[in-house]
């Protein structure tokens, strides 16, 4: 559990970043493993860590690399440490890594978008100078999450061909630090939140290592005490609570420390903001009043630095969510940076987590199908692969997503897949599975659901009946009925949603939209061009209007993002309302004067 709190320094703790320009060596035929690159790299270039690698040089070799790839560096770890359990915490590698220090493995990891930690006391020299290297493997199947292929092609080259439509950007997407923490520490912390009237409850479970007694303080956001417990497990109780509401966030922190015989061994702090989710027939309530979904599915996405954390951009992007409007976002298909959920947390923005279990289908047959209207053939969950292997690792990536953000406010319902094939029969039993599994993990049991796609519309669907939310991904107007026809995709959309509204569910719509160059301007409106994007919105958001089951609309997609090469893209996805720099198209402004006159509780 050491990895799954943030490292925070603390009066106990000690938190040095290492992150910075390191040593890189690209692995064309993955011989480094076998050829000892643990114990150092030769030939090397250089490394923003954190940063994707893809798109830093200029080599479309190392852009389109399959397979591994090799980091090192140097650091030193302070004589003063020998006394504490010293750590080394990645916030992510995409999608999985070795770690070496001076020739010793220390921690291995599976999954692109979690923490990870690895012991260093018995490797490293303390007072001396330590060398770290570092494999990261970017490889799709079946089997993974999220899910792809390899191909071979004539000339010997291996290409990955992911099943979704974003860049499979890969690296240490994260920061990397160095932890110092004492022997005896807080290990977990758990948290629970109620309101009766002015009445505030905060139950907590703290899990600790090694000896000490627990005492547990609230502090309020001008650091006075409202209130006190001892013990691993109890109840807080605030008076005249101030509640974490959309928009308008309040944040208690919740400090707790480990004494023994009255000396601090260990103290930790936890944000904490008082609030209720539960879903009430088609209602999603939050603070038991009805919540109205206005944002955008996102993605973690800028040039250069392609997925790494960019605490510029994340401002940025929390900028312009307040500016149009927004009060949420989706964190498509993968989980985001722990500081970006930090930020959600502050700025009281509704986060719909989405685990990195995307691609559960065939991709471009999605794309074919869907311009032909047809219904998807694909078989994926037809494959004893992913109903074994790929069923653990999605287990994998849910408990680990639970885990990392079970504590924060923001989030109030998980998405436990993206646009996966319920249409087969196989998929049915699969979801079964993994609804069952998930419902047991979360402490605060928010509504779970998944992201419904085009090619399993209503009636053909195999797997809402597990969800407590209707997701639904809809391109009415673009990838079918565009053109001429757009004119009464408003209307079929509506047809569909009186179908959905029977499950007697709420609905959001989580994705919606379609690619507009900026700068291209048609009147008459052509796809592609601004205005067609403006009139495309119209058509949707006549169709949610006239549903009173829809609780939310979530555009797709914020921001203008890299995608794999092909004839279906210029360079990307270009969906977004903003480009890819962050400046507004036209269709920003139009969004804003929409949800300028819809506030959180869903008044239109």
């Amino acid at each position: 559990m050491t990895a799954f709190l943030y490292p925070h320094e603390t009066r106990t703790r000690r938190i040095v970043d290492i992150s910075g320009i390191w040593k890189f060596r690209l692995d064309n035929n993955n011989e480094g493993r076998a050829s000892g690159w643990k114990d150092g790299l030769t030939d090397t270039t250089l490394m923003a860590v954190p940063s994707s690698y893809n798109d830093i040089t200029t080599e479309k070799a190392l852009r389109d690399h399959c397979g591994d790839v090799w980091y090192e560096t140097e650091f030193y770890v302070a004589e003063e440490w020998q006394m504490r359990d010293v750590f080394v915490r990645f916030g992510s590698a995409t999608h999985r890594a070795t770690v070496y220090v001076n020739g010793e493995e220390v921690v291995s990891h599976d999954g692109g978008y979690m923490p990870f930690a690895g012991k260093l006391n018995d490797v490293v020299q303390f007072g001396e100078k330590n060398k770290m290297v570092v494999v990261v493997n970017n490889e799709l199947s079946h089997s993974t999450i999220p899910a792809g292929t390899i191909v071979k092609h004539a000339n010997g080259t291996r290409e990955i061909k992911p099943f979704f439509d974003f860049f499979n950007y890969a690296g240490i997407h994260r920061a990397v630090k160095l932890m110092a923490l004492p022997t005896s520490r807080i290990e977990d912390i758990t948290v629970l939140t109620d309101f009766d009237q002015d009445l505030g409850k905060v139950d907590y479970q703290i899990s600790a290592l090694g000896q000490g007694d627990v005492t547990v303080a609230l502090l309020d956001e001008e650091g006075k005490t409202v209130a006190t417990s001892e013990g691993n497990e109890g109840v807080l109780e605030i008076d005249n609570v101030k509640l974490w509401q959309p928009g308008n966030a309040y944040l208690y922190t919740l400090q707790a420390s480990l004494s023994d015989d009255g000396q601090l061994i260990d103290q930790y702090p936890l944000e904490v903001g008082v609030r209720t989710v539960k879903v009430e027939g088609t209602k999603f309530l939050i603070n038991n009043e009805p919540f109205y979904f206005k944002g955008f599915g996102k993605h973690e996405d800028s040039a250069i630095r392609g997925r790494g954390y960019d605490a510029a951009l994340n401002l940025r992007d929390m900028e312009l969510l307040e500016w149009i409007g927004a009060n949420s976002i989706r964190t498509s298909h993968y989980p985001y940076s722990e500081e970006f959920m930090q930020l959600a947390d502050r700025k009281g923005l509704v986060v719909i987590n989405e685990t990195p279990a995307v691609g559960q289908f065939d991709v471009m047959m999605n794309f074919m199908s869907a311009a032909t209207g047809g219904q998807s053939q694909s078989n994926f969950f037809d494959r004893p692969d992913v109903q074994t292997q790929g069923m653990e690792a999605h287990k994998h990536a849910i408990a680990e997503l639970f885990k990392r953000d079970k504590n924060h406010a923001c989030v109030v319902m998980w998405a436990l897949s993206n646009e996966p094939d319920t249409s087969q029969e196989a998929s049915e039993p699969y979801f079964k599975e993994i609804f069952s599994y998930a419902r047991e993990l979360d402490p605060q049991h928010r509504p779970l659901t998944l992201v419904n796609f085009m090619m399993a519309p209503y009636g053909t669907c195999r797997a809402h009946q597990y969800v407590d939310v209707i997701c639904l991904n809809r391109y009415y107007g673009w990838y079918m009925m565009g053109g001429l026809e757009m004119d009464n995709a408003g209307n079929m959309f509506a047809m569909e949603l009186q179908g959905w509204s029977n499950e007697g569910k709420p609905i959001v719509i989580t994705e919606y939209g379609a690619d507009t160059m900026a700068g291209m301007h048609k009147l008459p409106s052509v796809q592609w061009s601004e205005e067609y994007q403006c009139e495309y919105l119209d058509q949707q958001h006549m169709a949610f209007d006239g549903c009173p089951a829809v609780v939310g609309e979530q555009m797709w997609n914020f921001a203008d993002f890299q995608t794999w090469e092909g004839i279906m893209r210029v360079d990307g996805n270009k969906k977004g309302a903003f480009t890819r720099d962050r400046q507004p198209k036209m269709s920003a402004h139009h969004l804003k004067r929409r949800w300028d006159k819809i506030d959180s509780f869903g008044y239109k």
